[in-house]
């Protein structure tokens, strides 16, 4: 080898090993950048020289696309799931445990305990007080529930306008970047960055919407959702949404009072697994708006009305007529069958007997429509209310339709249904958060490792001071033959 070709093989040496160094540096500093691709210098033999020598081919960007969509597909399950989940221990925390003290069955059994305590003297004024009282916050507490449920609908609907909103702009910057991408690969610059910043934003749209990505032409891709709804290819899709300002548990999706969503004026469905826009955070909030949170007030209102009808039966309380209300109403009106949904968020004691609202204890005891008290020692109609609670009754609605339970009973299993329901939500969001565990792992394991850059440095370093040596060498030789 001659000595120009020396010089020149140790001059491409120096070159590859400064670009070398340049994207190891790159690569450690980006450790934990999110969407960061790991980079790697290509090099290959240069076989336009006849001396040889190395040739830098540029920079490739290298990621696993099979493992990234992968995990955005288990983190589009996991907000799917943690959102569910979330509601249902809402659920379950509102209605309480037996155990707790301000649990609708707790509550329920403490009127009982009351009834029975001021039957055993029914001329003590403070025992009615404290039954009326129980009353009270028994009825209180099903309101309470019933808004709960119904701030959880209106989240949900806030929510869903502020994800579409998001979803929109990303795909609209998605687009941007793909005729960024396509224009610096024409003009044969490096798009790497930009590739990183398209994948962090598809990444954010998959936890919305769960996507899979087709590549097209010059480095372009498309965006599908995985019920088959086309959200970018070419130009972005526009998903509409109009947001409610108020939510009651008369407004449903079914009958048109809430708005659906639409993928370029057309809708689109979110239910089951095979829907346009199932999957993800936004699929999780349309369940909690118009499934989860709507069955879960009717079950409240079917229990509401047992508890109504229970009292307002004129078999337990003569002095009542056919459509009088009993000791607990509909806003201190009997209940009427065709108008029981919300009934949960409307029942009341009656003020007849509530003296917080001006009415009279002591009609617990003679009637809700006596005309004057009766004989103070009479605990007849305690008697006949406490057994009103523990009678067993045909359920009208709900979900206990069919069977035969005492207002206990009705409580308690609606706290065992959702209590089963937050249960099996929890084991779906630990096999969901497991998955991207793992998922995302792996994918680190397949990015940056740093240990492995600095190995590859100390390469490079020697590489370095390897070929500066040859040219140094080199010089010497010359200035040798120089001085001959």
């Amino acid at each position: 080898m001659s000595i120009t070709g020396a010089l020149s093989n140790a001059m491409q040496g120096l070159q590859a090993a400064g670009r070398g160094s340049e994207v190891i540096a790159a690569n450690l500093s980006n450790v934990l950048t999110p969407g960061y691709g790991l980079r790697v210098l290509d090099l290959s033999s240069n076989a336009t020289s006849s001396s040889g020598g190395v040739k830098v081919d540029g920079i490739s960007r290298q990621v696993n696309e099979s493992l990234i969509q992968d995990k955005r597909l288990a983190e589009a399950g996991n907000a799917n799931a943690s959102v569910i989940h979330s509601l249902y221990s809402t659920i379950e925390n509102m209605i309480g445990a037996p155990d707790e003290p301000s649990s609708l069955t707790a509550q329920l059994a403490t009127l009982e305990t009351d009834l029975l305590t001021a039957a055993s003297r029914p001329d003590a004024p403070e025992r009615l007080s404290t039954a009326v009282a129980s009353a009270r916050n028994l009825a209180n507490s099903f309101v309470k529930a019933s808004n709960t449920l119904q701030d959880a609908r209106s989240d949900a609907d806030r929510t869903i306008g502020t994800q579409v909103d998001r979803l929109n702009s990303a795909l609209v910057q998605v687009k941007a970047l793909n005729t960024q991408i396509t224009k610096s690969q024409v003009q044969g610059n490096l798009n790497h960055a930009l590739l990183d910043q398209r994948q962090v934003l598809i990444d954010e749209i998959s936890t919305l919407v769960p996507v899979r990505t087709i590549p097209r032409d010059n480095g372009q891709v498309a965006l599908y959702s995985t019920g088959g709804v086309v959200l970018l290819d070419g130009s972005a899709a526009q998903v509409g949404f109009q947001r409610s300002n108020t939510i009651t548990p008369y407004l449903t999706k079914e009958n048109g009072a809430l708005s659906g969503i639409t993928v370029n004026g057309y809708p689109v469905t979110t239910k089951s697994d095979h829907g346009g826009l199932s999957g993800g955070s936004i699929a999780a909030q349309f369940a909690i708006r118009d499934d989860i949170a709507v069955n879960a007030q009717t079950q409240l209102d079917a229990l509401a009305r047992d508890l109504i009808v229970r009292f307002q039966d004129p078999a337990i309380d003569t002095t009542l007529g056919v459509n009088d209300p009993g000791l607990f109403t509909d806003e201190n009106a009997a209940f009427d069958p065709a108008d029981e949904i919300g009934i949960a968020q409307r029942i009341a004691v009656n003020t007849a007997v509530d003296p917080q609202k001006g009415g009279e204890p002591w009609r617990l005891r003679d009637g809700i429509s006596a005309a004057a008290p009766g004989d103070v020692g009479d605990g007849t109609l305690l008697n006949r209310l406490m057994d009103a609670l523990k009678d067993g009754r045909p359920a009208a609605s709900g979900m206990f339709s069919g069977g035969s339970y005492s207002a206990i009973d009705l409580t308690t299993t609606l706290t065992s249904h959702f209590g089963a329901k937050r249960n099996e939500a929890e084991n779906s969001l630990s096999f969901s958060a497991a998955q991207v565990s793992e998922l995302t792992e792996r994918l680190l394991g397949d990015g940056v490792d740093s240990d492995q850059e600095l190995q590859k440095l100390l390469l490079v370093e020697q590489a370095f001071a390897a070929n500066a040596r040859v040219i140094q060498t080199v010089d010497e030789l010359m200035q040798t033959l120089l001085r001959i």
